[in-house]
């Protein structure tokens, strides 16, 4: 690959974000606001669907996860990411309606959460920051 081709793949990892979502219509709404934004955006409707995309090697620079799922929660995706070495340092923003969430955090391991509903200018800092 020519060294061109390799930056382009390398700009394309740092643009591209894994959403985690059972809600098809707030996955794709925020799929396409990152689009505009000039991010590459994967979808997943559950932590295994997560999990099986992840590990055919597209990684993103950033997870946006929700916890309520079915098939597989955030909380047990979380639980297997953590201890993956290959994926274990993609960062996670929890993206939650709960009310507790913050005293949950260390648990998770989390970088940060977005409270539901959601404040476009607060999401498109937060991504920005994981995906310079």
């Amino acid at each position: 690959m020519s060294r061109e081709g390799q930056q382009q793949s390398l700009d394309a990892g740092r643009r591209r974000i894994l959403i985690v979502e059972d809600d098809s219509d707030l996955r794709e709404a925020l799929a396409q606001i990152l689009s505009d934004e000039g991010y590459e955006v994967l979808g997943a409707s559950h932590g295994q669907e997560a999990l099986d995309s992840l590990r055919v090697g597209r990684r993103p620079c950033l997870i946006l996860l929700d916890l309520t799922m079915p098939v597989m929660n955030g909380w047990q995706f979380r639980d297997i990411q953590r201890h993956d070495p290959v994926i274990s340092g993609i960062p996670v923003i929890v993206l939650s309606a709960g009310q507790d969430l913050p005293a949950q955090m260390p648990v998770l391991g989390l970088q940060e959460f977005i409270r539901k509903p959601i404040r476009l200018e607060f999401l498109l800092d937060s991504v920005a920051r994981f995906c310079r």
